[in-house]
């Protein structure tokens, strides 16, 4: 999902929020949908300035999703669902049930449906609360990654930090 840098880049919340609206308006301008990108970023932002899961699930109840599920209580019946209201609150949920960076993206592809969404959703989250273990990093920029992309990802990194 291309609103996780809003969360990354921002310097408040509420920018996170605004930077989500922004980017979001040009191809999703649905109620839903920009509930969802607000949901994203304000976790990304939450997770990258040491909240902890506990504070970030209970701002996403109060502000967004109801969270009222495990991962357990909807992996056998889940179904792809594209809409943010059926893959946002799931993508929070495998982030939150997660021990690791690698954790919640195995929670993200376990419930199935859109897999990769899902993952990157939960995947940003989580490299904002745990990081990304420099195994994988290695390994995606030696063997993923072309010069250009490779450049971007650095230019981007240093941007955030």
């Amino acid at each position: 999902m291309r609103v996780s840098p809003c969360g990354f880049l921002a310097k408040t919340l509420e920018e996170a929020q605004e930077y989500a609206r922004q980017v979001t308006k040009v191809s999703h301008n649905h109620p839903e949908g920009m509930k969802g990108a607000e949901a994203i970023a304000s976790a990304v932002f939450l997770a990258k300035t040491g909240k902890t899961k506990q504070e970030i699930s209970k701002y996403i109840k109060e502000h967004y999703y109801t969270l009222d599920f495990t991962l357990n209580d909807i992996r056998d019946t889940y179904e792809f669902d594209v809409s943010c209201q059926g893959s946002v609150p799931q993508a929070i949920e495998a982030f939150l049930e997660s021990n690791s960076f690698e954790d919640a993206i195995r929670n993200a592809i376990s419930i199935g449906g859109d897999s990769d969404t899902i993952g990157a959703m939960a995947g940003s989250i989580a490299e904002a609360h745990y990081g990304v273990p420099s195994s994988i990093k290695e390994k995606i920029l030696e063997e993923y990654l072309d010069d250009f992309l490779k450049k971007l990802v650095d230019a981007f990194y240093k941007k955030v930090k």
